[in-house]
């Protein structure tokens, strides 16, 4: 295929704006996919999860013939907790085709996915979709997005996806407006004859093991080539290649410029990670080390998880069963972070990574859907900066420490993500928590409710700008731990679902926080530990007290149930004993032997109240993490 046949883009858009929909008419339009082998609509969302709820989670590139041309459509998920998926796919492409739903007009992520690809000098196609509905204003919209991208307005396309009208001009745009790629690429004119290819994604298939997604940037891959993965430094034979039609089509080779596949034949995604370069010399008989010398494509890099949890297993018996689950997970999700840990409530487990609270939700529910598996998610918790003292000597070294001199004094910065590994205080300085800038665009009327939400989340107000007379957008730095529980909830609620959210992480801020302990009957609790401000650990640590009161069983002793900082008691809460009726075998009115069997059970209980050991089941820490 010439370059100047083949065209490579994806769609971004905000969430439920038409992205799927649009591309289900695309493959219908194209003959890729017959309309009666359509067996439910967003057929690019192969997951059962992503049918059930209607969001897109994964990236899913497939490739289309139209007029001689090849057309390679890279579907992209809208909620920003996958926004790592979209700058993969921004990536591994040249041109964008924006939508914009002409009833909610332009959003948060919206604006967020334009400024990637801007970023990254792509073409912009905007499309107006669901000009069909009552409520669709598109003039306005069209306004929005001149004002936006600088474009004429004669360049926007109005559609609707979901009765396919205007949407053959669609494909029309892209074969008319887009230029020949080769203009774009920056590793095309390189003086050695040799091939590069950028992996965008990797999946793991039963039966082909890791398949790893690739755009290639110079020459092509045929079958049994030999190639390099230069960051990790794995060789591996192309087994199989070809291109998505959307399943996997076998092809005797990837031409240069395509977006394609490749079976690495890898068991494990720890060597065909998604940011790595393919390689292979243009002298088939260079040595090996010549690889060293090659220089990947920097395009994109790793996964950041803005949120950890602990993820154990409902029966302490069943942790062989969580790790063949994990493993598997990871190998599909290349957003997912996992390192072993152990807690003494809840035994082994895993310290997990997520990218935001729906991804969590995601993962937990792919877990009990795809393995079976009902867990425990601990609280989550993001990752803070630790200034310390450097000691070379000190246990906590291993941290991956930033060492830098300040008056004459030697420091050292920490990253902890679980409250346990939080020295001791007089080991450190301060605790740094993460701060997002975080976008809001509502309708005038519901700025007062949302500033006064924010201002409860201890947000630092930076900018408020009018988009039109009826919409604003709001800009806040807001700490990331108030930004996780149930912001985005709340804000949906306040506005009745007109408003919309964005968020970044853009800096580290010094401030009072301390490490909230749980005490149950004076043992500490290691499991329902966290890190907050010392204004709300009161707060915070009553609410804990009062829901452990109604989850932890009664024992025949007094619990007491504790929230400490630093061994000072912040709340506290008293579980009664239960009862034991030792007078029932009693007759008769013998008031000496009912006062003695009464003392002596009296005493039995201080005695257990000292030395008797609480026991939470995991029920109990269920119900505690509840919403």
């Amino acid at each position: 295929m010439e370059l100047s046949k083949i065209r490579n883009f994806c769609i971004i858009a905000h969430i439920d704006h038409g992205k799927s929909t649009l591309a289900d008419r695309l493959l219908e339009i194209t003959w890729t996919i017959d309309k009666r082998d359509m067996k439910h609509g967003q057929m690019l969302d192969t997951m059962e999860l992503e049918q059930e709820r209607w969001i897109t989670i994964k990236l899913q590139p497939v490739r289309m013939q139209w007029k001689w041309y090849e057309l390679n459509i890279i579907d992209t998920p809208g909620h920003v907790d996958f926004q790592y998926e979209v700058s993969r796919s921004l990536a591994s492409v040249e041109w964008v085709l924006l939508i914009v739903d002409a009833a909610q007009w332009i959003e948060a992520q919206t604006l967020s996915n334009v400024y990637m690809a801007i970023e990254l000098d792509l073409d912009i196609i905007p499309v107006i979709n669901k000009i069909d509905l009552p409520a669709a204003d598109v003039p306005k919209v069209t306004e929005e997005i001149v004002n936006l991208l600088g474009c004429n307005p004669d360049d926007i396309i109005p559609i609707s996806a979901k009765t396919w009208q205007n949407v053959e001009a669609v494909l029309e745009a892209v074969i008319d407006r887009i230029k020949e790629p080769e203009v774009y690429n920056k590793w095309w004119n390189n003086e050695k004859d040799e091939l590069k290819a950028l992996v965008f994604d990797s999946q793991y298939d039963p039966y082909r093991w890791v398949v790893s997604y690739v755009k290639v940037f110079k020459w092509e891959i045929k079958k049994w080539d030999n190639l390099t993965f230069l960051h990790t430094a794995k060789k591996i034979e192309a087994l199989d290649v070809g291109y998505f039609s959307p399943r996997y089509t076998s092809s005797p080779k990837i031409e240069n410029w395509s977006v394609w596949y490749v079976v690495t034949w890898l068991k494990t995604l720890e060597h065909a990670k998604v940011w790595d370069t393919l390689w292979k010399p243009a002298d088939i008989e260079w040595p090996k080390e010549k690889a060293e010398n090659a220089t990947p494509i920097e395009w994109f890099s790793e996964a950041k998880p803005f949120i950890y949890a602990g993820i154990f297993p409902m029966d302490s018996s069943e942790y062989p069963l969580l790790k063949d689950s994990m493993e598997k997970l990871v190998l599909n999700d290349s957003a997912l972070s996992v390192e072993s840990t152990v807690s003494p409530a809840l035994g082994h487990g895993y310290r997990c990574g997520f990218l935001g609270l729906l991804h969590l939700d995601i993962v937990k529910e792919r877990l009990f859907r795809e393995f079976d598996m009902d867990v425990i998610m601990t609280s989550p918790q993001v990752t803070y900066r630790i200034k310390m003292m450097w000691d070379k000597s000190s246990e906590y070294s291993r941290f991956l420490p930033e060492v830098f001199e300040l008056n004459w004094q030697t420091f050292t910065y920490s990253y902890i993500s679980n409250p346990e590994d939080l020295p001791a205080r007089e080991r450190y300085i301060s605790i740094e928590e993460p701060i997002a800038k975080v976008e809001i665009i509502t309708p005038t009327s519901y700025i007062w409710t949302l500033m006064q939400l924010s201002q409860e989340r201890r947000w630092i107000f930076k900018n408020q700008q009018f988009i039109d007379s009826e919409r604003v957008m709001i800009t806040y730095e807001l700490p990331m731990n108030e930004l996780i529980w149930d912001f985005y909830d709340e804000i949906k609620s306040l506005s009745s679902g007109y408003a919309s959210l964005n968020y970044e992480f853009i800096k580290f801020k010094e401030d009072d926080m301390v490490k909230l302990d749980i005490l149950i009957a004076d043992e500490r609790v290691e499991a329902l530990a966290f890190i907050c401000h010392r204004e709300q650990a009161h707060y915070i640590g009553e609410k804990i007290c009062a829901k452990l009161k109604e989850v932890i069983p009664r024992a025949l002793f007094t619990i007491k149930i504790q929230a400490t900082v630093w061994g000072k008691v912040v709340a506290r809460e008293d579980l009664s004993a239960m009862r034991k009726d030792v007078t029932a075998k009693l007759y008769g009115w013998d008031v000496s032997r009912k006062r003695k069997l009464l003392d002596k059970q009296k005493k039995w209980k201080k005695k257990m109240k000292q030395f008797g050991k609480v026991s939470l089941p995991s029920e109990a820490f269920v119900n505690l993490l509840k919403k």
